[in-house]
């Protein structure tokens, strides 16, 4: 891997050079009810847009990628033949500019299900494989668990990776794209004063978690508690809106409707993301419906993040940034789910 520093001065200029492509990256949205800071991740026009100080989005940048409806295709009728109509929605090259590590490991969770071998997404991958990602250190916020899944920090897939040293970026560089913008800005090596620097910044950022969730050999704890009373508890609680889902970095169940106009003239396939909490999730075609129950829905929910995909892929779903306990209407959150499961308080 290739380091490099330069001065804060320059990121404007470094901005300006990407914004060739259209720019993705938090921004200011408003306030809440208690006066906090609201961010999200939405289309940049300018510099001042960017809100790199930002803390946690309530969204994360996946719905540039997997949008919460999209057309798969159209139909229409010309003379006697039918037509289709195939747009695999390839945008222009996309910037995500200041992304945090949990959101660039989010996007490399979705890429081993929607870019993998066995059954690859076209429509994702297309806009996948044009994202340029400029990742950026953050500190902990209170419900940000991430340390505990792994992913408080990235090894890959991003471009070059920025940590705040005060006055300078650290950039570690992955891409020859991302060495060649550095070099227009006239970035340096970093001397062994901004190596120590770095290593306290990481240490520090250590020291903040303030959540932490056991996961040693959580994956048999599952499967031992498969049937625990806490899942009654905690499904009584659930009010199945399927929230946590909406805000989820990683979740990527969809539905898929197809609408025929009544002259046969015109059709459409669209595609919606769906959630696991949701009444009718498991219901099929005869109107049974195989989780019925809030408690099983919300258990299968957490089997698929920390059972399933650990068993297909050796790893969580979960990146744990904590996103689904601070948008639920019910305060349920994944540490204090799993904490119960294993007999915790």
């Amino acid at each position: 891997m290739i380091f490099k520093v330069f001065p804060k001065k320059k990121l404007s200029l470094l901005y300006e050079l990407l914004a060739v492509n259209t720019m993705v990256g938090p921004t200011l949205k408003g306030k809440d009810r208690n006066g906090k800071s609201l961010y999200d991740f939405d289309v940049l026009y300018t510099f001042d847009d960017l809100a790199l100080d930002y803390t946690a989005t309530i969204h994360s940048a996946k719905r540039f990628v997997l949008p919460y409806h999209e057309k798969l295709s159209s139909f229409d009728i010309n003379k006697t033949d039918w037509k289709k109509h195939v747009d695999i929605n390839v945008y222009k090259p996309l910037v995500f500019f200041g992304m945090h590590p949990c959101d660039i490991n989010a996007l490399n969770k979705l890429d081993m299900v929607l870019a993998g071998n066995v059954y690859p997404n076209p429509y994702y991958i297309g806009k996948r494989k044009n994202i340029f990602i400029v990742g950026l250190d953050c500190s902990p916020e209170p419900q940000c668990f991430c340390h505990s899944m792994g992913t408080d920090s990235a090894l890959h897939g991003f471009d070059m990776f920025l940590t705040d040293l005060g006055d300078k970026y650290f950039v570690e560089v992955l891409s020859a794209t991302a060495f060649d913008f550095l070099s227009q800005i006239k970035s340096k090596e970093p001397s062994k004063k901004d190596h120590q620097h770095y290593k306290q910044v990481n240490a520090l950022k250590n020291k903040n978690f303030a959540t932490n969730v056991e996961t040693n050999d959580l994956t048999k704890i599952l499967d031992l508690e498969f049937d625990a009373k806490a899942w009654d508890q905690w499904g009584d609680k659930c009010l199945s809106c399927g929230t946590c889902s909406n805000v989820c970095p990683t979740c990527y169940c969809y539905g898929v409707e197809e609408n025929i106009d009544l002259d046969l003239k015109n059709a459409n396939k669209i595609r919606s993301l769906h959630s696991c909490n949701l009444l009718d999730f498991a219901k099929v075609s005869g109107g049974h419906n195989f989780r019925p129950e809030k408690s099983t829905r919300l258990k299968y929910r957490y089997y698929h993040k920390h059972r399933g995909f650990v068993e297909a892929f050796e790893e969580s779903l979960c990146v744990g940034c904590g996103r689904c306990g601070q948008a639920c209407l019910a305060d349920i959150t994944p540490p204090e789910v799993i904490a119960s499961v294993r007999g915790k308080e």
